[in-house]
């Protein structure tokens, strides 16, 4: 529901976009981040993320969302991209079967850097153009069940599906850190990102949690 401001927000969770290069990943963080898509299929070298503040339930969300920015071309993404990665989207061209046959081996760098607890959705981008489809859905239905991933078609093009793929991922990652927090005997036990855990804000200050799951 609709973006907050810079500091109005409970918590911040940190979202990872992996896949292959040309898949579409820039154009999904900024359908959802700024409700804005690029024809332009130059590549930005660089990491890069976005954010959006939104409400599931009573708390604000800030959705801190990271783009590899085409570092996969060259391999180049490092153990930093994924600190602190409680949700990563793993995108796919369902046009271009060769971006689904290595979605293994990302999962694998994914959960080699990443957090085990991790929530990871599988997403087919480019719904739009299903007469060009090269990845059946019940192939990657199925592969996503196997890994215990979300999954999820969308268009970055056409807007379909992209809020609901950010949304089911943040979403899974507040169910899991609510019943982190009910478990926990500390309310400081949980800590997010790079913030410092018991560190009390000052006057008048609001603290954003970062989450490790």
């Amino acid at each position: 529901m609709g973006n907050g401001t810079e500091e109005d927000y409970n918590f911040v969770f940190k979202v990872v976009l992996i896949g292959e290069s040309g898949v579409g990943k820039t154009n999904l963080l900024s359908r959802f981040t700024r409700n804005e898509f690029s024809h332009d299929s130059r590549t930005t070298i660089g990491v890069e993320f976005s954010t959006r503040t939104v409400m599931l339930g009573t708390a604000a969300v800030k959705a801190q969302i990271w783009d590899t920015a085409g570092l996969e071309r060259y391999r180049a993404i490092t153990s930093a991209y994924y600190r602190g990665a409680v949700g990563a989207l793993l995108v796919f061209d369902l046009t271009k079967h060769q971006t689904y046959a290595v979605v293994e081996r990302w999962l694998k760098e994914l959960y080699d850097h990443a957090e085990a607890t991790i929530v990871v959705m599988l997403v087919g981008n480019k719904s739009d153009l299903s007469q060009a489809r090269e990845v059946p859905t019940e192939e990657a239905r199925m592969f996503a069940e196997n890994n215990g991933l979300l999954f999820l078609e969308t268009s970055a093009l056409d807007s379909t599906n992209v809020e609901l793929a950010f949304e089911t991922v943040l979403k899974e990652i507040f169910a899991k850190v609510s019943k982190q927090r009910q478990n926990s005997t500390r309310s400081n036990a949980i800590t997010l990102g790079s913030a410092q855990a018991g560190q009390e804000p000052g006057p008048g200050e609001k603290r954003a949690c970062c989450i490790s799951l």
